[in-house]
Parts: C-alpha cells; sequence; structure tokens
C-alpha cells in the first residue's frame, strides 16, 4: 500500500474512489476509500482493484459506502454481525462499537437484527458469551471469576445470575454436575 492510498483511506478521500478498495480483515468488510466509517489499523487493510476481486478474496460490500454499487442484504448484513460478535465477544461490546465494527447506524442495525433473528444483537452477545462460559467450565479449572472475565462479562455476580438465569444452575454447580 502506497503513502497516498493509506492517505486517501485515513482522510475518505472521494477522488480515490474506483482506484481501489480496501478490505479490513477484523472485520470481513471492504470499503471504498471515500467511506466515513472507522479508519481501521493499517496492519488490518487489504487492497483491491476491483470490488469484484474484494468479494472474490471473501470480505461483504460495506452497508455504508456500498462499494459493489449494490445494497447488502439483511441476511448477509447479519451474518457478518454474527461473526463480529462470535469474534469480539470477550471484549467489551456495546451496540454503538458493534455497529461502527460492521459499517451502520446503532438504531438500523438493531432493526435490522431484530426483524432477521428475533431478538437483539446485545442478546446473541449475552448467548455467545455463555457458551463459552459453558466450554471453559468444562474443560478447565479456572475460577467463575476468570472465566467472567474471559467471556466479556462486567463482573463474576452478573456472570453468575445470567449463567443461573439461562441453564438453572450456578456456573459451579453445573461445573459439579457435568464432570460428576
Amino acid at each position: 500500500m502506497t503513502t497516498e492510498q493509506w492517505r486517501a483511506i485515513q482522510t475518505n478521500d472521494a477522488t480515490a474512489d474506483g482506484q481501489f478498495f480496501y478490505g479490513v480483515t477484523s472485520t470481513g468488510i471492504f470499503c471504498r476509500p471515500s467511506c466515513h466509517s472507522r479508519v481501521p489499523r493499517h496492519e488490518h487493510v487489504q487492497l483491491f482493484p476491483t470490488a469484484t476481486a474484494a468479494m472474490a478474496a471473501g470480505f461483504r460490500p460495506c452497508k455504508r459506502c456500498r462499494p459493489a454499487g449494490l445494497a447488502v442484504t439483511s441476511a448477509s448484513w447479519v451474518a457478518t454481525i454474527d461473526d463480529l460478535i462470535k469474534t469480539h465477544y470477550a471484549e467489551p461490546l456495546p451496540l454503538a462499537k458493534l455497529a461502527q465494527l460492521a459499517h451502520g447506524a446503532p438504531s438500523y442495525l438493531q432493526h435490522v437484527y431484530r426483524a432477521e433473528t428475533g431478538q437483539t444483537p446485545l442478546t446473541t452477545l449475552k448467548q455467545v458469551r455463555l457458551q463459552q462460559a459453558q466450554l471453559l467450565l468444562l474443560t478447565t479449572t479456572l475460577s467463575s471469576k476468570v472465566i467472567a472475565q474471559k467471556c466479556g462479562f462486567q463482573s463474576s455476580a452478573y456472570f453468575s445470575t445470567c449463567f443461573k438465569q439461562q441453564f438453572g444452575q450456578t456456573p459451579r454447580q453445573y461445573r459439579l454436575r457435568q464432570k460428576g
């Protein structure tokens, strides 16, 4: 990547549109240089001469700048959101950050996600975190507090409450019953 191309991405330079497209490896999304999404890390950027080349490499078009000239389907966008949740579940992931990663507005993301799945993205995030916690309870000897941290829960008390609501038992009870 040249210095000019990187500068075009950083400054959302519309004059660079059509000269190249850039994919962000951490999100799997590709954009035009003029896209007003958050500037990605330099090491996560991959350049493509055409939108077709970016799609052939497995990147999805951005919902914001529509680099392929076509609207992204809701189902495709929800799949991207699900991938982002599965990748970033251990981090703090409020709706605003998720929307930023998915190149959309928080309220629109929430609306589309609920229409497609019947639940909110944050409900899905909690489910993914609980599934990961289940796995760690069964495959490690880590404490509930450490598991809560590794799975992205704000506190071990909140983790225990969520776990008990979902599975009808505390994390400790779950571990003992599954291993016993």
